[in-house]
Protein backbone atom coordinates (compact mmCIF):
# COMPACT_ATOMS: atom_id res chain seq x y z
CA UNK A 1 0.00 0.00 0.00
CA UNK A 2 1.12 3.44 -0.62
CA UNK A 3 -0.05 7.15 -0.23
CA UNK A 4 -1.45 7.50 -3.93
CA UNK A 5 -3.66 4.65 -2.90
CA UNK A 6 -5.52 6.17 0.39
CA UNK A 7 -8.48 7.53 -1.82
CA UNK A 8 -9.61 4.18 -2.50
CA UNK A 9 -9.43 2.56 1.09
CA UNK A 10 -11.39 5.72 2.77
CA UNK A 11 -12.41 3.68 6.17
CA UNK A 12 -10.49 0.79 5.90
CA UNK A 13 -7.25 -0.61 7.66
CA UNK A 14 -3.94 -0.32 5.84
CA UNK A 15 -0.53 -0.78 6.40
CA UNK A 16 2.14 1.92 5.14
CA UNK A 17 5.82 1.87 4.85
CA UNK A 18 7.82 5.18 4.98
CA UNK A 19 10.19 6.88 6.59
CA UNK A 20 9.36 9.74 9.15
CA UNK A 21 10.11 13.28 7.31
CA UNK A 22 8.40 15.25 10.32
CA UNK A 23 7.30 14.46 13.93
CA UNK A 24 5.42 16.60 17.08
CA UNK A 25 3.56 15.34 19.88
CA UNK A 26 1.23 16.29 22.75
CA UNK A 27 0.98 14.13 25.71
CA UNK A 28 -1.27 11.83 24.41
CA UNK A 29 -0.80 12.13 20.53
CA UNK A 30 2.25 12.13 18.00
CA UNK A 31 1.70 13.16 15.09
CA UNK A 32 4.04 12.10 12.06
CA UNK A 33 4.31 12.80 8.17
CA UNK A 34 4.96 9.67 6.78
CA UNK A 35 6.54 9.69 3.27
CA UNK A 36 6.80 6.76 1.62
CA UNK A 37 8.56 7.88 -1.73
CA UNK A 38 5.06 8.17 -4.03
CA UNK A 39 3.70 11.81 -1.10
CA UNK A 40 3.02 12.16 2.73
CA UNK A 41 0.40 10.96 4.74
CA UNK A 42 0.23 12.51 8.31
CA UNK A 43 -0.80 9.41 11.00
CA UNK A 44 -1.98 10.25 14.20
CA UNK A 45 -0.83 8.02 16.89
CA UNK A 46 -2.77 7.80 20.23
CA UNK A 47 -1.97 6.91 23.34
CA UNK A 48 -4.93 5.12 24.10
CA UNK A 49 -4.61 3.29 20.61
CA UNK A 50 -1.18 1.99 20.60
CA UNK A 51 -0.09 1.65 24.97
CA UNK A 52 2.54 2.67 26.54
CA UNK A 53 5.06 0.95 25.02
CA UNK A 54 4.19 1.60 21.24
CA UNK A 55 3.05 5.09 22.13
CA UNK A 56 6.59 5.89 24.49
CA UNK A 57 8.44 4.26 20.91
CA UNK A 58 6.88 6.79 18.57
CA UNK A 59 7.39 9.75 20.73
CA UNK A 60 11.21 8.57 20.76
CA UNK A 61 11.41 8.18 16.75
CA UNK A 62 14.35 10.96 14.85
CA UNK A 63 13.53 12.07 11.69
CA UNK A 64 14.15 10.06 9.11
CA UNK A 65 13.62 6.73 10.75
CA UNK A 66 12.00 4.13 9.21
CA UNK A 67 9.07 2.59 10.02
CA UNK A 68 4.84 0.80 9.43
CA UNK A 69 2.22 2.50 10.50
CA UNK A 70 -0.76 0.23 10.30
CA UNK A 71 -4.61 2.61 10.81
CA UNK A 72 -7.86 3.67 9.44
CA UNK A 73 -7.43 5.87 6.69
CA UNK A 74 -9.83 9.07 6.90
CA UNK A 75 -10.78 11.45 4.44
CA UNK A 76 -9.17 15.35 5.83
CA UNK A 77 -9.14 17.77 2.85
CA UNK A 78 -6.58 20.24 5.43
CA UNK A 79 -4.25 17.47 5.01
CA UNK A 80 -1.53 17.14 2.31
CA UNK A 81 -2.96 14.38 -0.05
CA UNK A 82 -6.39 15.25 1.63
CA UNK A 83 -6.15 12.07 3.84
CA UNK A 84 -4.65 11.09 7.14
CA UNK A 85 -4.45 7.29 9.41
CA UNK A 86 -5.50 6.55 12.47
CA UNK A 87 -2.92 4.31 13.77
CA UNK A 88 -3.73 1.44 15.32
CA UNK A 89 0.11 -0.39 14.87
CA UNK A 90 3.60 0.42 14.88
CA UNK A 91 6.66 -1.43 13.93
CA UNK A 92 10.17 0.63 13.94
CA UNK A 93 12.36 -0.69 11.17
CA UNK A 94 15.30 1.76 12.51
CA UNK A 95 15.35 4.82 15.50
CA UNK A 96 17.17 7.54 13.28
CA UNK A 97 19.21 9.68 15.41
CA UNK A 98 21.04 13.62 14.71
CA UNK A 99 19.80 13.54 11.28
CA UNK A 100 22.64 16.15 9.30
CA UNK A 101 19.62 17.82 7.27
CA UNK A 102 17.12 19.84 9.53
CA UNK A 103 14.25 22.46 8.68
CA UNK A 104 17.04 25.51 9.72
CA UNK A 105 18.41 26.61 6.36
CA UNK A 106 21.37 25.31 4.98
CA UNK A 107 24.20 26.60 2.75
CA UNK A 108 24.27 24.80 -1.31
CA UNK A 109 27.57 23.67 -0.99
CA UNK A 110 26.62 21.49 3.04
CA UNK A 111 23.22 20.32 0.95
CA UNK A 112 25.38 19.24 -2.32
CA UNK A 113 27.61 17.33 0.25
CA UNK A 114 25.01 15.50 1.63
CA UNK A 115 23.03 15.48 -2.18
CA UNK A 116 22.17 11.31 -0.77
CA UNK A 117 20.07 12.63 2.12
CA UNK A 118 19.00 15.96 0.58
CA UNK A 119 17.36 13.78 -2.47
CA UNK A 120 14.73 12.67 0.35
CA UNK A 121 13.44 16.23 0.76
CA UNK A 122 10.02 17.57 -0.47
CA UNK A 123 11.51 19.59 -2.69
CA UNK A 124 13.84 17.63 -4.54
CA UNK A 125 11.12 14.78 -4.47
CA UNK A 126 8.71 16.79 -6.39
CA UNK A 127 11.71 17.79 -8.84
CA UNK A 128 13.06 14.22 -9.59
CA UNK A 129 9.11 13.09 -10.36
CA UNK A 130 9.34 15.61 -12.64
CA UNK A 131 12.07 14.95 -14.04
CA UNK A 132 10.89 11.48 -14.30
CA UNK A 133 7.71 12.33 -16.33
CA UNK A 134 9.31 14.56 -18.54
CA UNK A 135 11.28 11.41 -19.29
CA UNK A 136 8.53 9.69 -20.01
CA UNK A 137 6.61 12.67 -22.03
CA UNK A 138 9.66 12.11 -24.28
CA UNK A 139 9.90 8.80 -25.38
CA UNK A 140 5.97 8.59 -25.44
CA UNK A 141 5.99 11.77 -27.97
CA UNK A 142 9.12 9.77 -30.61
CA UNK A 143 7.51 6.65 -29.94
CA UNK A 144 4.12 7.73 -31.08
CA UNK A 145 5.47 9.78 -33.67
CA UNK A 146 7.24 6.41 -35.23
CA UNK A 147 10.78 7.46 -33.90
CA UNK A 148 13.29 4.48 -33.45
CA UNK A 149 15.17 4.70 -29.85
CA UNK A 150 18.57 4.02 -30.60
CA UNK A 151 21.82 4.34 -28.93
CA UNK A 152 25.00 6.17 -29.68
CA UNK A 153 28.09 5.21 -28.11
CA UNK A 154 29.62 6.97 -24.78
CA UNK A 155 33.50 6.78 -26.35
CA UNK A 156 34.35 8.14 -29.35
CA UNK A 157 37.40 9.17 -31.33
CA UNK A 158 36.24 12.07 -32.52
CA UNK A 159 34.52 15.29 -31.87
CA UNK A 160 31.06 16.44 -32.86
CA UNK A 161 31.66 20.20 -32.13
CA UNK A 162 35.17 20.66 -31.49
CA UNK A 163 37.84 19.76 -29.04
CA UNK A 164 38.47 22.13 -26.71
CA UNK A 165 35.59 20.38 -23.91
CA UNK A 166 36.19 17.17 -24.15
CA UNK A 167 37.18 14.59 -21.34
CA UNK A 168 39.95 12.62 -23.00
CA UNK A 169 40.77 9.09 -21.62
CA UNK A 170 42.64 5.88 -22.44
CA UNK A 171 41.27 3.44 -24.39
CA UNK A 172 43.59 0.33 -24.87
CA UNK A 173 46.57 2.55 -25.36
CA UNK A 174 45.05 5.46 -27.60
CA UNK A 175 43.20 8.50 -26.98
CA UNK A 176 39.26 8.57 -26.68
CA UNK A 177 37.34 10.89 -25.74
CA UNK A 178 33.72 10.84 -23.97
CA UNK A 179 30.83 11.74 -25.93
CA UNK A 180 29.86 15.78 -25.87
CA UNK A 181 26.66 14.58 -28.48
CA UNK A 182 25.18 11.39 -30.18
CA UNK A 183 24.04 13.58 -33.02
CA UNK A 184 27.07 12.72 -35.99
CA UNK A 185 25.92 8.73 -35.32
CA UNK A 186 22.32 9.68 -34.86
CA UNK A 187 22.91 11.09 -38.73
CA UNK A 188 24.10 7.48 -39.66
CA UNK A 189 21.30 5.85 -37.78
CA UNK A 190 18.51 8.19 -39.63
CA UNK A 191 20.34 7.14 -43.08
CA UNK A 192 19.19 3.53 -41.81
CA UNK A 193 15.77 3.94 -39.98
CA UNK A 194 14.25 7.49 -41.32
CA UNK A 195 13.54 8.39 -37.73
CA UNK A 196 15.54 7.89 -34.63
CA UNK A 197 16.27 9.53 -31.24
CA UNK A 198 19.07 8.82 -28.78
CA UNK A 199 18.74 9.20 -25.13
CA UNK A 200 21.79 9.41 -23.03
CA UNK A 201 24.06 10.88 -21.08
CA UNK A 202 26.51 13.55 -22.94
CA UNK A 203 29.85 15.33 -21.27
CA UNK A 204 31.69 18.94 -21.39
CA UNK A 205 34.61 19.47 -20.11
CA UNK A 206 33.97 23.30 -19.62
CA UNK A 207 35.58 24.95 -16.50
CA UNK A 208 32.22 26.89 -15.75
CA UNK A 209 30.32 27.13 -12.64
CA UNK A 210 27.35 28.81 -13.98
CA UNK A 211 23.73 28.07 -13.37
CA UNK A 212 23.13 26.04 -16.56
CA UNK A 213 26.23 24.25 -16.56
CA UNK A 214 26.69 20.58 -15.85
CA UNK A 215 29.51 18.36 -16.19
CA UNK A 216 27.61 15.52 -17.39
CA UNK A 217 23.89 15.68 -18.33
CA UNK A 218 21.31 13.71 -20.42
CA UNK A 219 20.84 14.61 -23.91
CA UNK A 220 17.59 13.86 -26.28
CA UNK A 221 18.66 13.83 -29.91
CA UNK A 222 16.59 13.07 -32.60
CA UNK A 223 17.23 13.05 -36.34
CA UNK A 224 15.55 12.28 -39.40
CA UNK A 225 16.03 11.98 -42.76
CA UNK A 226 14.52 13.97 -45.69
CA UNK A 227 13.45 16.93 -43.11
CA UNK A 228 14.67 20.57 -44.02
CA UNK A 229 14.91 22.99 -41.29
CA UNK A 230 11.27 24.40 -41.38
CA UNK A 231 10.21 20.75 -41.02
CA UNK A 232 12.57 20.47 -37.89
CA UNK A 233 11.22 23.47 -36.04
CA UNK A 234 7.61 22.15 -36.91
CA UNK A 235 9.08 19.12 -34.48
CA UNK A 236 11.03 21.28 -32.19
CA UNK A 237 7.81 22.85 -31.17
CA UNK A 238 5.45 20.08 -31.19
CA UNK A 239 7.72 18.17 -29.19
CA UNK A 240 8.33 20.36 -26.61
CA UNK A 241 4.29 21.41 -26.43
CA UNK A 242 3.60 17.85 -26.14
CA UNK A 243 6.23 17.19 -23.05
CA UNK A 244 5.37 20.60 -21.21
CA UNK A 245 1.27 19.64 -21.69
CA UNK A 246 1.98 16.20 -20.19
CA UNK A 247 3.56 17.68 -17.11
CA UNK A 248 1.09 19.78 -16.14
CA UNK A 249 -1.53 17.29 -16.75
CA UNK A 250 0.19 14.84 -14.41
CA UNK A 251 2.58 16.66 -12.05
CA UNK A 252 -0.42 19.27 -10.46
CA UNK A 253 1.31 18.23 -6.69
CA UNK A 254 4.88 18.20 -7.51
CA UNK A 255 4.06 21.68 -9.07
CA UNK A 256 2.03 23.05 -6.44
CA UNK A 257 5.59 21.99 -4.24
CA UNK A 258 7.41 23.95 -5.85
CA UNK A 259 5.16 27.17 -5.71
CA UNK A 260 5.25 26.90 -9.50
CA UNK A 261 3.15 29.43 -11.28
CA UNK A 262 1.83 27.21 -13.79
CA UNK A 263 -0.02 30.20 -16.21
CA UNK A 264 3.52 30.61 -17.29
CA UNK A 265 3.92 27.12 -18.33
CA UNK A 266 0.22 27.04 -20.02
CA UNK A 267 1.60 29.72 -22.86
CA UNK A 268 3.22 26.43 -24.42
CA UNK A 269 0.21 26.40 -26.76
CA UNK A 270 0.80 29.38 -27.91
CA UNK A 271 2.48 29.38 -31.71
CA UNK A 272 6.37 29.69 -31.28
CA UNK A 273 7.24 33.30 -32.69
CA UNK A 274 10.20 32.58 -35.30
CA UNK A 275 13.00 35.29 -36.13
CA UNK A 276 16.10 34.85 -38.21
CA UNK A 277 19.50 36.22 -36.58
CA UNK A 278 19.13 39.04 -38.23
CA UNK A 279 15.70 39.78 -36.37
CA UNK A 280 16.70 39.09 -33.16
CA UNK A 281 20.09 41.22 -33.04
CA UNK A 282 17.63 44.23 -34.00
CA UNK A 283 15.27 43.40 -31.29
CA UNK A 284 17.98 42.19 -28.75
CA UNK A 285 19.90 46.05 -29.64
CA UNK A 286 16.00 47.89 -29.72
CA UNK A 287 16.10 48.78 -33.44
CA UNK A 288 13.31 46.63 -33.73
CA UNK A 289 10.15 46.54 -31.81
CA UNK A 290 7.95 43.67 -30.91
CA UNK A 291 4.06 43.79 -29.78
CA UNK A 292 4.67 47.10 -29.12
CA UNK A 293 7.77 46.29 -26.64
CA UNK A 294 11.36 47.44 -26.77
CA UNK A 295 14.23 45.45 -25.73
CA UNK A 296 15.71 48.13 -24.33
CA UNK A 297 13.04 50.27 -23.11
CA UNK A 298 11.65 47.01 -21.16
CA UNK A 299 14.88 46.53 -19.18
CA UNK A 300 15.13 50.26 -18.22
CA UNK A 301 11.31 49.90 -16.82
CA UNK A 302 12.27 46.40 -15.03
CA UNK A 303 14.93 48.81 -13.61
CA UNK A 304 12.51 50.96 -11.89
CA UNK A 305 10.20 48.11 -11.12
CA UNK A 306 12.78 46.20 -8.87
CA UNK A 307 13.98 49.54 -7.55
CA UNK A 308 10.57 50.21 -6.06
CA UNK A 309 9.61 46.46 -5.04
CA UNK A 310 12.54 46.76 -3.04
CA UNK A 311 12.02 49.87 -0.83
CA UNK A 312 8.68 48.51 -0.61
CA UNK A 313 9.24 45.00 0.62
CA UNK A 314 12.58 46.19 2.80
CA UNK A 315 9.38 48.92 4.24
CA UNK A 316 7.45 46.07 5.01
CA UNK A 317 9.75 43.95 6.70
CA UNK A 318 10.81 46.70 9.36
CA UNK A 319 7.72 46.89 10.14
CA UNK A 320 6.38 43.69 10.56
CA UNK A 321 9.70 43.26 12.83
CA UNK A 322 9.00 46.23 14.88
CA UNK A 323 5.32 45.06 15.44
CA UNK A 324 6.72 41.58 16.78
CA UNK A 325 8.96 43.21 19.33
CA UNK A 326 6.93 45.40 20.95
CA UNK A 327 5.26 42.36 21.85
CA UNK A 328 1.82 41.61 23.29
CA UNK A 329 0.81 40.04 19.64
CA UNK A 330 -1.19 36.39 19.91
CA UNK A 331 1.18 33.60 18.76
CA UNK A 332 -0.74 33.05 15.68
CA UNK A 333 -0.11 36.55 14.58
CA UNK A 334 3.09 36.25 15.25
CA UNK A 335 3.55 32.96 13.18
CA UNK A 336 1.93 34.58 10.51
CA UNK A 337 3.99 37.83 10.77
CA UNK A 338 7.20 36.11 10.62
CA UNK A 339 6.31 33.53 8.04
CA UNK A 340 5.82 36.78 5.94
CA UNK A 341 8.84 38.30 6.58
CA UNK A 342 11.06 34.98 5.50
CA UNK A 343 8.99 34.99 2.13
CA UNK A 344 9.67 38.65 1.63
CA UNK A 345 13.51 38.61 2.18
CA UNK A 346 13.23 35.16 -0.36
CA UNK A 347 11.58 37.40 -2.47
CA UNK A 348 14.10 40.67 -1.47
CA UNK A 349 17.02 38.28 -2.55
CA UNK A 350 15.94 37.56 -5.39
CA UNK A 351 15.26 41.11 -6.66
CA UNK A 352 18.51 42.19 -5.37
CA UNK A 353 19.94 39.37 -7.61
CA UNK A 354 18.03 41.25 -10.64
CA UNK A 355 18.86 44.57 -9.74
CA UNK A 356 22.72 43.77 -10.43
CA UNK A 357 22.01 41.90 -13.03
CA UNK A 358 19.78 44.06 -15.20
CA UNK A 359 22.04 47.15 -15.90
CA UNK A 360 24.60 44.78 -17.11
CA UNK A 361 21.94 42.99 -19.63
CA UNK A 362 20.82 46.14 -20.69
CA UNK A 363 24.76 47.52 -21.34
CA UNK A 364 25.26 44.31 -22.96
CA UNK A 365 22.37 44.29 -25.43
CA UNK A 366 23.84 47.74 -26.28
CA UNK A 367 26.86 47.23 -27.02
CA UNK A 368 26.38 43.87 -28.85
CA UNK A 369 28.50 43.09 -32.21
CA UNK A 370 26.58 41.29 -34.87
CA UNK A 371 28.45 38.04 -35.88
CA UNK A 372 28.61 37.35 -32.57
CA UNK A 373 26.68 34.45 -30.40
CA UNK A 374 24.07 35.13 -28.03
CA UNK A 375 25.47 35.13 -24.08
CA UNK A 376 22.95 34.24 -21.31
CA UNK A 377 22.40 37.88 -20.73
CA UNK A 378 21.35 38.19 -24.71
CA UNK A 379 19.18 35.24 -24.57
CA UNK A 380 17.43 36.72 -21.13
CA UNK A 381 16.56 40.13 -23.00
CA UNK A 382 15.15 38.53 -25.84
CA UNK A 383 13.01 35.90 -23.98
CA UNK A 384 11.75 38.67 -21.77
CA UNK A 385 9.58 39.95 -24.64
CA UNK A 386 7.77 36.81 -24.71
CA UNK A 387 5.85 34.26 -22.62
CA UNK A 388 6.21 30.93 -24.53
CA UNK A 389 9.37 29.88 -26.09
CA UNK A 390 10.67 31.66 -29.33
CA UNK A 391 13.08 30.32 -32.09
CA UNK A 392 16.09 31.56 -33.74
CA UNK A 393 17.23 30.35 -36.85
CA UNK A 394 19.80 31.01 -39.43
CA UNK A 395 22.71 32.07 -37.87
CA UNK A 396 26.42 33.25 -39.28
CA UNK A 397 28.04 30.00 -40.05
CA UNK A 398 31.52 31.04 -38.27
CA UNK A 399 29.74 30.54 -34.71
CA UNK A 400 27.63 27.39 -35.40
CA UNK A 401 29.17 23.99 -35.62
CA UNK A 402 30.98 22.56 -38.97
CA UNK A 403 27.90 19.93 -39.52
CA UNK A 404 25.31 23.07 -40.39
CA UNK A 405 23.52 23.43 -43.64
CA UNK A 406 24.68 26.92 -45.09
CA UNK A 407 21.53 28.55 -46.48
CA UNK A 408 21.27 28.11 -50.24
CA UNK A 409 20.05 31.55 -50.57
CA UNK A 410 22.87 33.27 -48.76
CA UNK A 411 25.51 30.62 -47.84
CA UNK A 412 26.74 33.47 -44.99
CA UNK A 413 24.57 31.68 -43.28
CA UNK A 414 23.86 28.12 -41.38
CA UNK A 415 20.40 26.67 -41.12
CA UNK A 416 20.78 26.25 -37.35
CA UNK A 417 18.01 27.20 -34.91
CA UNK A 418 18.03 27.85 -30.73
CA UNK A 419 15.07 27.85 -28.96
CA UNK A 420 14.91 29.98 -26.13
CA UNK A 421 12.57 29.23 -22.98
CA UNK A 422 10.81 32.09 -21.18
CA UNK A 423 11.62 33.63 -17.64
CA UNK A 424 15.57 33.72 -18.45
CA UNK A 425 16.15 30.21 -18.82
CA UNK A 426 17.71 30.44 -22.47
CA UNK A 427 18.75 28.12 -24.75
CA UNK A 428 17.28 24.55 -24.29
CA UNK A 429 17.02 23.40 -27.61
CA UNK A 430 19.74 23.73 -30.39
CA UNK A 431 19.65 21.71 -33.90
CA UNK A 432 19.16 22.51 -37.63
CA UNK A 433 20.11 20.95 -40.85
CA UNK A 434 22.89 18.85 -41.90
CA UNK A 435 25.27 20.00 -44.60
CA UNK A 436 24.34 17.16 -47.33
CA UNK A 437 27.94 18.02 -49.83
CA UNK A 438 30.65 16.67 -48.91
CA UNK A 439 33.13 19.44 -50.64
CA UNK A 440 31.32 21.90 -48.27
CA UNK A 441 31.62 19.09 -45.06
CA UNK A 442 35.16 18.82 -46.17
CA UNK A 443 35.92 22.76 -45.99
CA UNK A 444 34.34 22.98 -42.35
CA UNK A 445 36.15 20.42 -41.17
CA UNK A 446 39.33 21.87 -42.34
CA UNK A 447 38.38 25.27 -41.14
CA UNK A 448 37.42 23.86 -37.34
CA UNK A 449 40.92 22.17 -37.88
CA UNK A 450 39.47 18.70 -36.82
CA UNK A 451 41.42 15.59 -38.22
CA UNK A 452 40.28 14.54 -41.17
CA UNK A 453 40.99 10.78 -41.08
CA UNK A 454 38.27 10.27 -37.96
CA UNK A 455 35.81 11.81 -40.37
CA UNK A 456 35.97 9.51 -43.40
CA UNK A 457 33.34 7.39 -41.73
CA UNK A 458 30.90 10.79 -41.37
CA UNK A 459 31.54 11.73 -45.09
CA UNK A 460 30.67 8.47 -46.63
CA UNK A 461 26.90 9.11 -45.05
CA UNK A 462 27.41 12.18 -48.28
CA UNK A 463 28.72 9.70 -50.86
CA UNK A 464 26.14 6.70 -50.40
CA UNK A 465 22.63 7.95 -50.94
CA UNK A 466 22.51 11.53 -49.00
CA UNK A 467 19.44 13.03 -48.40
CA UNK A 468 18.00 16.37 -46.84
CA UNK A 469 18.39 15.79 -42.94
CA UNK A 470 17.79 17.59 -39.88
CA UNK A 471 17.57 17.10 -36.20
CA UNK A 472 18.13 18.71 -32.50
CA UNK A 473 19.31 18.13 -29.45
CA UNK A 474 17.39 18.93 -26.32
CA UNK A 475 19.75 19.22 -22.64
CA UNK A 476 17.17 16.96 -20.48
CA UNK A 477 18.71 19.39 -17.37
CA UNK A 478 17.47 22.75 -19.01
CA UNK A 479 14.48 21.71 -19.25
CA UNK A 480 14.09 20.24 -16.13
CA UNK A 481 15.53 23.97 -14.85
CA UNK A 482 12.63 25.88 -16.46
CA UNK A 483 9.46 23.92 -16.39
CA UNK A 484 10.27 23.62 -12.18
CA UNK A 485 11.91 27.61 -12.10
CA UNK A 486 14.71 26.35 -10.70
CA UNK A 487 17.78 28.69 -10.01
CA UNK A 488 20.72 26.09 -10.60
CA UNK A 489 20.72 23.04 -12.91
CA UNK A 490 22.12 21.50 -9.97
CA UNK A 491 19.21 20.48 -8.76
CA UNK A 492 17.51 18.98 -11.74
CA UNK A 493 19.32 15.95 -11.66
CA UNK A 494 20.10 13.07 -8.94
CA UNK A 495 23.44 13.67 -8.10
CA UNK A 496 25.69 16.17 -10.28
CA UNK A 497 28.67 16.45 -11.85
CA UNK A 498 29.89 20.25 -12.25
CA UNK A 499 33.07 21.91 -12.27
CA UNK A 500 34.81 21.00 -9.09
CA UNK A 501 32.31 18.48 -7.78
CA UNK A 502 32.75 14.33 -7.98
CA UNK A 503 31.10 12.91 -5.01
CA UNK A 504 29.07 11.81 -3.57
Amino acid sequence: MNTKQLKHHIGQSITLKGWVSNRRESKTVVFINLRDGQGVCQCILGLEDLGDDLFNMAKSLGQESSVSITGVVIEDPRQVGGFELHATDLMVYQNAKDYPISNKEHGVEFLIDHRHLWLRSRRQWAIMRIRNCISYAIHNFFQKEGFVQMDAPIFTGNAAEGTTDLFETDYYGKPAYLTQSGQLYGEAMAMAMGKIYTFGPTFRAEKSKTRRHLSEFWMIEPEMAFCDIFENMDTIESFLRCVVQEVLEKCTDELQVLNRDTTQLETISKTFPRFSYDEAVEILKGEKDVNGQNSLLTIQQDIEDTSARIEEIRKDILEREAAIAAGGMKKGAINFNQNKIDTLKQELKQLEEDLRNLPQWLNSAKNFEYGNDFGGSDETVLTRLFDCPIMIYDWPHEIKAFYMKRNPEDPRFARGVDVLAPEGYGEIVGGGERETSEEWLVEKIKEHQLPMDVFQWYLDLRRYGSVPHSGFGLGLERLVAWICKLDHVRETIPFPRYYGRLEP
